[in-house]
């Protein structure tokens, strides 16, 4: 479990996990494979009698789960499943055709696609190829120290007191292997090094190893990923105990682990879409800003207030969030409105879908002792309980309110019960919910299913978020929760929180460590706090928090003071305010990321890894991100205001000042009149609409082109000095440049090619470009004509910009 250093109080989480037996020196219990017997084999694969070296018999399984998809199942007999399966499936495996299975004296081979298991029988061995005979991975048979003791677990199970305590496995790290991915982590990016623990915590902010969100899947740079079927405290020692060596724990009744070829990030995701789920994409208007409450007393003349103040001063904003205050304190949640200070909620609700917002409502699935309703869902046994049948009452508060009963979504019942609440809320005019919490299910408790709270502990807030998302989706027509806590195959939940962070530099640099690898766990639409949500951050931190925000996934205002733009000093809510109009502005090109995103997994804010796999400093470039395929946003992390930002290959257009710089590179960028470093790909095509208070639900309509320059006339020649726009020659021949615009109504396919100094644009679908808007780059310059599907454009100059307009 996380360390925790001595001489410095920390609190006991109600949910702590049980750690796994130590073994004292010199005692048995390790029973590992050392060779293996052909039982039968099909075309997708191989079951084995595996015995082990303390003469114990086991099954194996080693099939194909899907082109590019190796499943390996190791228990005592072949019927075992994960514990979790009882109530949540994780992984869904597909099958092969074209697989094929070839035995020899000696190996056994499964080729799926461009990945190949290699199993050789005796003595026992597992190795996995790709397409090219290259080793993407192999086991370790087991390190043996200068004692002659084993430091590392191979594939096998370990006993404490003759009873099975942990299925496990160990792969062979190669001397420069990076290792991503894990869920929402906020330690360092890469995890090599590191030893990660598949336990949900409530976090206590997001600067530890504890985490809200796990997933037991990592990306290799060597080109392959791995997932484990299991919903237990999975321990993963990525190279931590020795650094030639990841080990995998599983404390559960067999290890069912997949390796997923790539060699590309992206083919690895897509496959595991493939076998956990696609991610659903959130409602348009979800991607416009949410403000909150914040964590104090709020009334609904308050809230009222906070409306009117965002559209008097033109704040781009979508939807209002309502904290935990909407209920009367103490009974939290018990999805009651407080009626002393919301005397007409419906009339509220109404008011605020006059002016164009949309309401999120705080909740979790824990319910004070307090509540009026307590009693009543105790005796119908709609809370999980103890041993003795009594409602198991927790302090899943950490002492800061009463103590509470926690709903038991493994009986229906509860789940029915729970869920005609929210119905009530959602028919009255809620839009949304912002699920908190689910964290805190106690090992010892038990579950009307007869589970333990052991097993149940991290697939409950799957639980919990899917019967949110149900009754919502019969009610709104949409299945978006704003949720806290996940798990793997979470991404059908389509937006999810980086939790409780603290309001200071360092925090929301951490932020951004998890929200990336969370994006490579498979989740695409995530956001945080902006302004960190513990303590008042100061003005710089709030306008480059925001600024972050604005160019997040999905970005919301929240913390445990205001976070509202008027009550920080102008200068800090005119950056705020203007990185929020930058956002609306840029709606069309981050709404079509999101499609594709939901269609392909990636994540919108994805790692550099993502797109440049073979360049070694993307895997270190943890505090930058492409948001889409053309832009870099690199938050300022700096309290000074000047960071190092690291350019791929391909030519780089600052954002703001229009210089071009050669990438491959580490650059010293400073911020540009208060706006966070940002840099475009040379050659994109952007496209943009005019920003409006709202985001509109239905299609943009006329779209503004940006064109940044000419990105395949050829890149910039490495050098100290970058170059300004605007002094560059006449436009040169070029390859078609091309955009897809996603939208309600369909796809627009935008294409743009030089042909003898004109520019012809071609718009296919049902957008149309009203404008196009020329970010000119050296040697590039602007066209001398420009014309859309053959309708010639007049050249006018708006802001300084030659601008192409069309009739």
């Amino acid at each position: 479990m996380p360390y925790r250093p001595p001489l410095v109080p920390h609190e006991t989480f109600v949910a702590d996990p049980v750690d796994l037996p130590v073994r004292p020196p010199g005692t048995g219990g390790l029973s590992a494979l050392i060779r293996a017997e052909l039982l039968a084999t099909d075309p997708h694969g191989i079951s084995v009698k595996a015995v082990t070296a303390d003469g114990q018999v086991l099954t194996a399984e080693i099939s194909a789960a899907g082109e590019g998809v190796v499943r390996v199942r190791l228990a005592q007999d072949l019927d075992a499943r994960s514990r979790s399966a009882a109530v949540a499936t994780l992984v869904r495996p597909d099958t092969d055709p074209r697989a094929r299975v070839e035995v020899d004296d000696r190996r056994v081979r499964l080729r799926t696609g461009p990945l190949t298991a290699e199993i050789t029988l005796d003595p026992w061995h597992l190795r996995f190829l790709d397409g090219s005979g290259r080793v993407l991975v192999a086991e370790d048979r087991g390190e043996v120290d200068i004692s002659g003791r084993m430091r590392t677990l191979p594939l096998g199970r370990s006993t404490v007191d003759g009873s099975v305590v942990a299925y496990h496995e160990s792969f062979a790290a190669a001397a420069d292997e990076h290792y991503v991915g894990f869920g929402e982590k906020f330690s360092g990016f890469d995890k090599r090094g590191q030893r990660v623990v598949m336990w949900n915590y409530d976090a206590f902010g997001a600067e530890s190893e504890r985490a809200y969100k796990n997933v037991p899947f990592y990306l290799s740079s060597r080109g392959y990923g791995v997932i484990v079927d299991s919903g237990t405290a999975t321990e993963f020692d990525v190279c931590h105990s020795t650094h030639s060596s990841l080990q995998i724990v599983v404390p559960d009744d067999l290890i069912d682990y997949y390796v997923l070829a790539g060699p590309t990030p992206a083919e690895v995701i897509a496959r595991f879409d493939r076998l956990t789920g696609s991610p659903a994409l959130p409602p348009k208007w979800a991607f416009g800003t949410w403000v909150s409450s914040g964590f104090f007393v709020d009334t609904q003349e308050a809230v009222l207030a906070r409306a009117r103040g965002l559209r008097d001063r033109a704040i781009p904003s979508d939807v209002l969030h309502l904290d935990c205050y909407w209920q009367t304190e103490r009974h939290w949640s018990d999805l009651r409105w407080d009626a002393e200070r919301f005397p007409d909620p419906a009339g509220m609700l109404a008011a605020l879908a006059e002016a164009g917002f949309r309401v999120c409502l705080w909740i979790n699935p824990y319910i004070s002792q307090f509540s009026p309703d307590f009693e009543d869902a105790a005796r119908h046994g709609y809370f999980l309980r103890r041993e003795d049948g009594s409602a198991y009452v927790a302090d899943v508060w950490h002492g800061s309110h009463p103590a509470c009963g926690i709903v038991d979504f493994t009986n229906p019942a509860a789940t029915a019960w729970y869920s005609d609440r929210l119905r009530a809320l959602l028919e009255q005019g809620v839009a949304v919910f912002k699920t908190d919490f689910a964290e805190g299910v106690p090992v010892d408790s038990v579950a009307s299913n007869g589970m333990s709270g052991n097993s149940l502990h991290n697939v409950y807030s799957l639980l919990y978020n899917d019967a949110v998302a149900r009754v919502t989706r019969e009610v709104a027509g949409h299945s978006m929760v704003w949720a806290r806590s996940s798990f793997l195959g979470g991404q059908r939940h389509c937006a999810q929180w980086s939790g409780d962070t603290n309001a200071t530099y360092p925090a929301m640099a951490s932020n951004l460590r998890g929200g990336l690898s969370h994006g490579l766990s498979g989740v695409p639409f995530w956001s945080h706090d902006v302004g960190g949500f513990h303590g008042t951050p100061g003005p710089d931190l709030y306008a480059r928090w925001a600024q972050f925000g604005a160019l997040s996934p999905l970005v919301r205002f929240h913390g445990t003071t205001s976070r509202l733009p008027w009550e920080f000093p102008p200068e800090a809510a005119r950056d705020a305010v203007d990185a929020l109009r930058l956002r609306y502005e840029l709606m069309p090109y981050l709404y079509s990321a999101a499609v594709d995103s939901a269609r392909t997994g990636l994540p919108m804010m994805r790692p550099l890894l993502v797109e440049y796999p073979d360049d070694p400093s993307a895997w270190h470039a943890d505090l930058e991100y492409l948001l889409g395929p053309d832009l870099l946003v690199a938050p300022m992390t700096d309290p000074a205001g000047v960071r190092r930002v690291y350019l791929p290959e391909g030519d780089w257009i600052d954002y703001w000042t229009g210089v071009r710089t050669a990438g491959g590179r580490y650059v010293t960028a400073a911020e540009t009149d208060g706006n966070l470093p940002l840099f475009v790909r040379r050659g994109a095509l952007i496209p943009t609409v005019d920003a409006g208070d709202t985001v509109d639900e239905h299609a943009f309509g006329e779209l503004t082109l940006v064109f940044w320059g000419d990105g395949a006339a050829g890149a910039a020649e490495p050098a100290p000095a970058a170059e300004p726009a605007g002094t560059g020659g006449p436009a040169r021949e070029s390859e078609m440049r091309e955009t897809v615009v996603r939208d309600v109504d369909g796809d627009t396919g935008i294409s743009a090619e030089y042909r003898d100094g004109r520019l012809e644009i071609t718009v296919a679908g049902p957008a149309r470009v009203r404008r196009v808007v020329f970010a000119a780059v050296p040697p590039d310059g602007v066209p001398a004509s420009v014309s859309v599907n053959g309708v010639v454009a007049a050249m006018v100059t708006v802001d300084g910009r030659t601008t192409a307009e069309v009739p």
